[in-house]
């Protein structure tokens, strides 16, 4: 900027159909405030707005929102314009400092929003640059994340429904990985609601069932096991109860399948997408990573790369990094609470896989639970190295190298 010209800030509160918007100079002094709708013609009104108060292309007015999503986030990240997420609770503090009567009002908030800025612009982080290609691996990577949480959470209300009535049924899928999630398991059900018509199934029906769910061999073993299964003595609900309970399953079931649909339908969208990106390699290098958890990672950490200023921000920014309280003579290490939940989540699966994918990963873990941590704490120390790791070979462009990662575990182990 040049000198004497006068710097503008702007704070955008927003809702689900219009938007408050307040303009502030270094000074604090109001500039200007306007009130528009959500839509093409009330973002038009915005940058216009912002033009008459000096926003050009090389040099765009800061914007702060409570909000990093939406069609007007995108319109405002266009060009080299700067767009600030503030947390509400933290917007909710700031209001406090300008008033101690807990008045609120959205043209107020947008005030508070832009004198952020104006006052602690530093204490707070821009919206990272990242490309297109990974903001739309975030979009699907998320999701698929989603669709398996809703997809478990589905699992386990129809596992406690069938323990109430069917315990033949849980019996039966035991021997399956992702037991009620399996197509067979979808299939036996649908074609038996009940304990009862399942003990009257044939053998024929069973391995129609299997066949239907794209079981290609061990049909005939399979069937015999399960009939075995079904026609073994069990205690039964009266027969009206258990036949309610049996279409109250099949409402579960109709929601299981959607949820197992769109799962797969998912998974293939981020195995289609992610390969493409240029930091795909770097990851898959790592062990323990393959596409899905890869392209977790990716959606959080984004392709920024001055996202994080160095190592030790990325890590606790995933929780990997124990936190120090400290207060006069008291002092406790503990680990974080406020992180980044899908990383940290991501992060627990991808040091638990790399265990047996890495020797040196195995080692370390295992030297860490000699010293008496815990599982999880074991873990969340081999995530922290790894997760350092992984921005190290990030910023210089390297792949996973097993010997320099790991140097005296390696050795160790051999």
């Amino acid at each position: 900027m040049g000198e004497g010209t006068t710097l503008i800030y702007c704070g955008i509160d927003w809702a689900e159909r219009t938007y408050d918007v307040a303009l502030v100079d270094d000074g604090g002094a109001l500039v200007a405030k306007r009130h528009i709708t959500d839509d093409a013609a009330g973002y038009k009104l915005l940058l216009e707005l912002l033009a008459e108060h000096g926003d050009t292309e090389e040099n765009p007015i800061l914007v702060a929102i409570e909000t990093s999503r939406g069609l007007l986030v995108a319109v405002l990240r266009t060009g080299k314009r700067k767009v600030y997420a503030i947390n509400p609770l933290a917007a909710a503090r700031y209001r406090d400092r300008h008033s101690v009567s807990r008045k609120k009002s959205d043209p107020g908030d947008a005030l508070v929003l832009a004198n952020i800025l104006r006052t602690d612009m530093r204490a707070h982080r821009p919206l990272p640059g990242d490309s297109d290609l990974g903001r739309a691996i975030a979009v699907v990577a998320r999701a698929q994340q989603d669709a398996l949480w809703n997809r478990q959470q589905i699992a386990n209300q129809l596992r406690s429904l069938l323990r109430e009535y069917y315990p033949a049924a849980l019996e039966a899928f035991v021997a399956w990985t992702n037991g009620l999630c399996r197509p067979e398991a979808r299939e036996l059900l649908k074609a038996a609601p009940t304990p009862s018509r399942a003990a009257r199934l044939t053998r024929t029906q069973l391995q129609a069932a299997f066949k239907r769910a794209g079981r290609k061999g061990g049909i005939e073993a399979d069937a015999d096991r399960v009939r075995d299964v079904f026609r073994a003595d069990f205690v039964h609900q009266p027969l009206l109860v258990e036949n309610a309970l049996g279409k109250q399953m099949l409402a579960l079931l109709i929601q299981l399948e959607a949820a197992c649909t769109a799962s797969d339908q998912l998974a293939e969208a981020v195995e289609e997408a992610f390969p493409q990106h240029p930091d795909a390699e770097i990851l898959l290098s790592f062990p323990g990573l393959g596409i899905q958890l890869a392209a977790r990672i990716l959606a959080e950490i984004g392709d920024d790369r001055t996202r994080f200023a160095d190592a030790r921000g990325l890590k606790a920014y995933a929780g990997a990094s124990p936190i120090t309280r400290a207060s006069g003579k008291k002092s406790s290490i503990t680990r974080r609470w406020v992180k980044n939940d899908r990383l940290n989540h991501t992060g627990y699966l991808w040091a638990f896989a790399s265990l047996r994918a890495s020797a040196g990963a195995n080692a370390h873990y295992r030297r860490r639970r000699e010293h008496g941590d815990w599982h999880a704490a074991a873990q969340r120390n081999l995530f922290n190295r790894m997760i350092g790791q992984l921005y190290h070979c990030l910023q210089h462009g390297q792949l996973f190298d097993e010997h320099a990662a790991f140097p005296t575990e390696v050795a160790a182990a051999a």
